[in-house]
């Protein structure tokens, strides 16, 4: 186990470079500064990711274009007529339904909120409270997501849930993307209200791959269970920031690693 740590350890080293941004989808956050951008920004990334890496990255600065390069004012100002280029949208089965909603959800969100950290938290918590339970904020902002009337049904295999056994693996890339925080430039940080050391690991082909060959879980289902067995192996790595081993598991899949 000691030997397992010490190899995943340093492959984080290795991947958890900021030239680890260029190839990824967590470059289309990067584009911007302003922190509603990046969460704008980087929920669509997340949302868009199956798929090839080259692909992903290219329809979605084809969406963030259509947003006139500029997300949060986009979502905030936009008029009716301003939607038409959406209704031409495609990424996989993602078509302009979903997109639509997702700027309606968003629109109304900002109209009350400042930051999309509080669509993952319960109303009324403290503001000096860390919220413990990724399970629970995930199934908190499918909630809220689909609360508004005109939500459509085909929306919802976009944005999963633990509550349907999901692995939620693009959520839970996404929370990765906005709670962890360190030194090296690639993950954001931004959000303080959840903890790094509760994220779970976002459980992709690559990460499932290598970390069912490395024996780092034993269930044969890809689900939300797995994810929770597969991080809480991790934790024995690193209880502070178990997520951080993603870097790790995605980078040796892309290594082809496991063949």
């Amino acid at each position: 186990m000691n030997n397992l740590k010490e190899f995943l350890d340093e492959k984080v080293i290795q991947y958890n470079q900021a030239n680890f941004i260029e190839n990824d989808p967590i470059q289309i956050p990067h584009a911007f500064t302003k922190k509603q951008d990046i969460e704008i920004a980087g929920l669509f990334a997340a949302v868009l990711a199956w798929g090839q890496r080259a692909t992903i990255i290219k329809k979605c600065k084809e969406l963030i274009n259509l947003m006139d390069n500029a997300p949060y004012d986009f979502i905030k100002n936009h008029t009716l007529g301003d939607l038409k280029p959406f209704l031409t949208f495609k990424h996989r089965t993602f078509n302009a339904t979903d997109t639509l909603y997702f700027i309606h959800f968003l629109q109304q969100f900002y109209q009350k909120n400042d930051s999309l950290e509080f669509a993952f938290l319960p109303k009324n918590m403290p503001a000096d409270e860390v919220f413990p339970s990724v399970e629970s904020a995930l199934k908190h902002f499918h909630q809220l997501f689909f609360s508004l009337e005109d939500s459509p049904h085909r929306t919802k295999k976009h944005i999963s849930t633990p509550a349907r056994k999901s692995a939620c693996k693009r959520l839970n890339m996404y929370l990765r993307w906005m709670v962890r925080h360190d030194d090296k430039g690639v993950d954001f940080g931004l959000w303080t209200r959840l903890s790094p050391a509760n994220l779970i690991c976002p459980l992709d082909l690559h990460v499932e791959r290598v970390g069912r060959m490395l024996h780092l879980f034993s269930r044969k289902q890809v689900d939300w269970l797995t994810a929770l067995e597969l991080t809480e192996n991790l934790r024995k790595f690193d209880a502070l920031d178990p997520v951080k081993y993603d870097f790790a598991l995605f980078g040796l899949g892309i290594e082809k690693f496991v063949k």
